[in-house]
């Protein structure tokens, strides 16, 4: 039977993710029909003939496209290789999208999209609170850049609010770009993304050009969240959370359509924040598990959530379940999400002291930054990974010294609920 490794139907029917990533974009008979794609560890490619050589150099430079049906061709593994485009069509699968482009890692994602998009002089417009390293990121080597960061306040659902932060952006500069993180990292804050894209068309109404939509979706896509369909250009991972899944590799993704990924793409080979075989490798694995996995980790979350909630020396649980159905944040979770993911935060009584002795005294959840593996996590943002936020930024956003942030794995429910209600005993 021959092989048709991007078979998206059988008939009418519509194949799910879960299936496709099992199958879809490896064809078994090219590699020695391997059930599973082999690590494909090679520095170069050999060209069939030299007129493949001229046309794949000119397919992965972007000078021209390859024709309709046709692929880029393999040329060297900075550019492309066996197995970045067998993840790659997978993720695009799980998003929709029309082309995905891994990278080295979460921030080297973000790094060459903000530099693919933005020029000296112009203003990234983002999302509060933003993942520590990307706040840093933004205001260190992107200001040093001459490139300049309004945010948007921490409430990613008040049109008055973002419309302000956007008349602030538009004073300083050409905004190039609107950096959305939603659910936000670690307050599950929501973003309004079709907001955010009416302010895009209205900066573009004002400026000529309107900004490019970047949502950082790690902390629920692909399975729970696709901001694509929202109004986004571009979708953005840190792979190394849910969809690795083990706590085992570092790694990034971008996602839209062929147009908006171009440039990203472009950039990513000339400076080099390509993912290796090897990684990719381990992404194909956990992508087969990781609708399981996020079911599995989204149900427990939810069980420790309640309990939190509910436990006196708990302040408040930021949850996107707790959101009142009739608040605005309410709303958009109910439009733009389809479950909550599993990473979480909550405010102690009694500051950070409290907090450490919680976070000191837990016996399975294991004291380490990260989220979205297997095991559960436990971490105090304000010392750690936000570490390098200025203090009264963290404070106006939600990131105090009574915050700890929980990433829960996929360990029985019950023996997790004993280890919160220990902990907290000695908290």
């Amino acid at each position: 039977m021959a092989s048709d490794h991007k078979k998206t139907h059988i008939g009418s029917h519509k194949l799910h993710p879960e299936t496709q990533m099992l199958n879809y974009g490896y064809d078994p008979a090219l590699s020695e029909g391997a059930v599973k794609p082999p690590v494909f560890l090679t520095s170069t490619f050999v060209f069939p003939t030299a007129e493949d050589g001229r046309d794949f150099f000119d397919y992965v430079s972007g000078r021209k496209e390859p024709p309709e049906g046709k692929g880029q061709g393999l040329v060297y593994s900075r550019f492309n290789h066996p197995n970045s485009e067998i993840v790659e069509d997978r993720l695009a699968v799980y998003e929709e999208a029309e082309r995905g482009v891994l990278f080295s890692s979460g921030m080297s994602a973000i790094a060459t999209t903000l530099l693919a998009y933005a020029r000296p002089g112009d203003v990234i417009l983002h999302s509060q609170p933003l993942y520590g390293g990307t706040e840093t990121l933004l205001t260190k080597t992107m200001a040093s850049l001459g490139i300049k960061s309004v945010g948007l306040g921490s409430c990613g659902v008040d049109e008055a609010i973002m419309r302000e932060a956007a008349e602030k952006a538009i004073a300083e500069g050409r905004v190039s770009l609107i950096l959305i993180e939603t659910p936000a990292n670690p307050t599950n804050g929501l973003v309004d993304l079709k907001l955010v894209r009416r302010i895009a068309e209205e900066i573009e109404a004002r400026q000529g050009s309107r900004p490019i939509i970047v949502c950082d979706n790690t902390l629920l896509g692909p399975l729970y969240q696709h901001p694509l369909k929202h109004g986004a250009d571009l979708s953005l991972y840190s792979l190394t959370k849910y969809v690795g899944g083990h706590s085992d590799l570092v790694a990034g993704a971008v996602l839209g359509s062929d147009a908006m990924t171009r440039p990203v793409r472009q950039l990513r080979g000339a400076i080099g924040t390509h993912l290796d075989p090897h990684s990719c490798w381990m992404l194909g694995r956990s992508l087969e598990t990781l609708g399981l996995r996020m079911e599995r980790a989204t149900l427990n979350a939810q069980r420790v959530a309640e309990l939190l909630r509910d436990h006196a020396k708990v302040n408040k649980v930021h949850f996107p379940p707790f959101y009142e159905a009739d608040s605005a944040e309410g709303k958009v979770y109910a439009r733009q999400c389809s479950g909550a993911g599993s990473t979480f935060s909550f405010d102690i009584e009694g500051g950070e002291a409290a907090a450490f002795r919680f976070l000191n005294a837990l016996k399975i959840m294991k004291l380490a930054v990260s989220l979205g593996g297997t095991e559960s996590l436990a971490s105090h943002p304000a010392t750690m990974t936000h570490s390098g936020v200025p203090k009264e930024v963290r404070e106006r956003i939600g990131v105090t010294s009574s915050t700890v942030r929980l990433s829960i794995g996929v360990e029985h429910v019950d023996d997790l609920l004993v280890d919160v209600k220990q902990a907290l005993d000695v908290a």
